[in-house]
């Protein structure tokens, strides 16, 4: 399981969102194994004055991933390096945090998620 919040202006972004859920969502498939119809993303577009980024261009975007623990991190990095390589803008326009916490701590289709089986492996 993995959610992602993504953070960015709404002048740049608004009208673009299926362009960026669709490459994060290719890097979470090719790097973590996520099945591809496992896609729960967030876009949190916000005006200009509310968006404070310094030394950062109008293209700035912050993606929170929120996950089960578990993964090792080689595939972390494999997720961010997969990222980076398809992100179309300069690089210092993306910035990636990687937010972990037990699958007890989710509930998911009204269990706890720890007590759910997965169609897909977490431990990669």
């Amino acid at each position: 399981m993995a959610q992602v919040k993504m953070y960015g202006r709404r002048d740049v972004w608004s009208g673009r969102q299926r362009e960026i859920s669709d490459l994060v969502q290719s890097c979470l498939v090719s790097a973590w194994g996520l099945p591809e119809d496992k896609r729960f993303h967030r876009f949190l577009l916000l005006d200009a004055d509310d968006f404070v980024c310094p030394q950062r261009s109008e293209r700035y975007l912050i993606l929170e991933v929120v996950c089960f623990t578990g993964r090792t991190d080689d595939a972390k990095r494999a997720l961010i390096r997969e990222l980076y390589d398809k992100w179309p803008h300069d690089p210092e326009d993306l910035e990636i945090t990687i937010i972990e916490m037990p699958k007890v701590n989710w509930g998911i289709r009204g269990v706890p998620a720890d007590e759910l089986t997965l169609s897909y492996k977490v431990e990669v």
